[in-house]
């Protein structure tokens, strides 16, 4: 779910600019982001067109006219530049396609959480509009190629059997500091953490 946003070419063009010297490193994702943005706002200031739209606007009419302009993908964009910039300010800073895969992961599940709650509410209009907002995320995040899960499954299970071997206990932390460390299964992977670690605790708990 994202916040609302004034969507005006001044604000963008500043968010555009401040982000391309945010940082030594860009993820190649959040390069395409970027070029995205200066796309979606060429189609642009749209907001200013509803302005002048008679109040009695069927939902339908209304609707057709967000399909038609780049209202919400504007929205996306922003939202995803923004909070990459805030956190560049923080001591976890966003310099990878994985981080910005994990970033956009949350997202999709705010705004999935944000749609059943709408559908419950029967609010239909609220609802599609979280549906594109995940449609176009997913589109984002299905450019980062990550290891698919029967890969990181089998490597997991792997050290699993070798840390056993050990004799010692073997908890997810344990599991996944050793995948992850210098020289690790998984070191340098492209596997995201957060679902190497989902599948290191099914994994322990089917042992």
């Amino acid at each position: 779910m994202f916040p609302s946003m004034r969507l005006t070419s001044r604000l963008g063009l500043r968010l555009v600019r401040w982000n391309s010297t945010a940082g030594p490193t860009l993820p190649p994702l959040m390069t395409a982001l970027r070029t995205d943005l200066k796309t979606a706002m060429r189609a642009k200031d749209t907001p200013r067109y509803f302005q002048f739209l008679p109040n009695a606007l069927s939902a339908i009419w209304a609707s057709m006219l967000t399909n038609y302009f780049p209202i919400i993908r504007l929205n996306v964009l922003r939202a995803l530049i923004s909070e990459t910039n805030n956190a560049a300010k923080t001591n976890s800073p966003i310099q990878t396609d994985l981080q910005l895969l994990s970033l956009i992961r949350k997202r999709i599940s705010a705004s999935k959480d944000a749609a059943k709650e709408f559908e419950s509410e029967n609010r239909p209009d609220l609802k599609e509009t979280e549906d594109r907002h995940i449609a176009i995320l997913e589109e984002y995040g299905a450019q980062v190629k990550t290891m698919s899960v029967d890969e990181i499954k089998t490597i997991v299970a792997e050290e699993l059997a070798k840390l056993k071997e050990t004799g010692k206990k073997v908890e997810v932390g344990f599991l996944l500091k050793s995948l992850f460390s210098p020289g690790g299964a998984l070191d340098g992977k492209p596997a995201e953490r957060s679902e190497v670690a989902r599948i290191a605790k099914e994994a322990i708990s089917s042992a």
